[in-house]
């Protein structure tokens, strides 16, 4: 029977494989990392994880400068050894995201890894009973700010890859409900589907060029945005951020290069991933297909 849900072992907290502290330790070393929406959430614990796997630079984007003080904060005192630096940016303006990706290669002269966490999630509510002005803003922060991003920043992870082999990795925040049609979740999860078949497109159009782009879902986390769901979904949120964060970091380590243009789940096991590698190239899985 076909499922769009393998059988993996599931995780819900960090695990030796994607442990930044150990395992994945020393695996960012030397490297500049571009994070949107890094004020709060898993943006901000994959910030504190890629310091801790040993980056060289981190910079941060969001609309919070208290939170991404916060977040500079966090990194300094994960790795003192890491350089930080955040502007201000509306991933739904263009100008706003070119500029914060302009100012963090002056400043650090290369993006070697970029991570497109911001997102957007408003109440669930039926189509025709939906705010407008709400429901396009999910696929304005959701789709066409990841596209600004993506569209920015891809040039320089090019530059990076041609470098470093093992650099260039790009990793959009998409979720699980990009495979469900729940009730309500239409603005959301028809956004999150489009951030998957975006990956794919990604990774046609630039793949020879050195870039390895994923899509991901981050887990079950009980984050502010997550919140927003109806009461009923709160009982699935038990992931912590740091799971996520470490998969995110895991997969910039290159291990999982031969999955790029594919949706993947924080919480599936790397080791039960790797043994999947023949089958999930062979069948061209975890990607979207029309089902006959």
């Amino acid at each position: 029977m076909n499922t769009q849900f393998p059988d993996l072992k599931i995780h819900h907290q960090v695990y030796k494989e994607i442990d930044v502290n150990t395992t994945l330790k020393g695996t960012a070393a030397g490297k500049t990392i571009f994070i949107s929406g890094a004020s709060r959430g898993i943006g901000q614990a994959t910030a504190i994880a890629f310091a801790q796997a040993g980056a060289a630079a981190i910079y941060l984007t969001a609309r919070s400068e208290e939170g991404l003080l916060d977040t500079k904060a966090q990194i300094l005192k994960a790795n003192p050894d890491t350089q930080c630096a955040y502007s201000l940016c509306d991933v739904t303006d263009a100008t706003q995201v070119k500029a914060a990706i302009d100012h963090c290669v002056t400043t650090f002269g290369s993006i070697d890894v970029a991570d497109v966490n911001a997102g957007y999630l408003d109440k669930w509510t039926k189509i025709g009973e939906s705010d407008i002005s709400s429901w396009w803003y999910t696929w304005e922060v959701n789709m066409k700010g990841a596209y600004h991003v993506v569209r920015y920043v891809i040039p320089h992870l090019i530059q990076s890859a041609q470098k470093d082999a093992n650099s260039g990795h790009l990793v959009l925040l998409s979720s699980i409900g990009a495979q469900l049609v729940t009730p309500g979740a239409s603005d959301y999860q028809t956004s999150k589907h489009a951030i998957n078949r975006l990956c794919e497109f990604i990774q046609v159009d630039h793949g020879e060029e050195g870039i390895k782009c994923f899509a991901i879902h981050p887990g079950g986390v009980p984050t502010d945005l997550a919140k927003h769901m109806p009461q009923e979904i709160h009982p699935h949120l038990v992931d912590e951020p740091e799971l996520s964060a470490g998969f995110i970091v895991w997969l910039c380590s290159g291990q999982a290069d031969w999955a790029t243009g594919r949706y993947l789940d924080s919480t599936w096991d790397v080791n039960d991933l790797l043994q999947m590698k023949d089958r999930v190239i062979g069948d061209d899985l975890f990607v979207n297909r029309l089902r006959t």
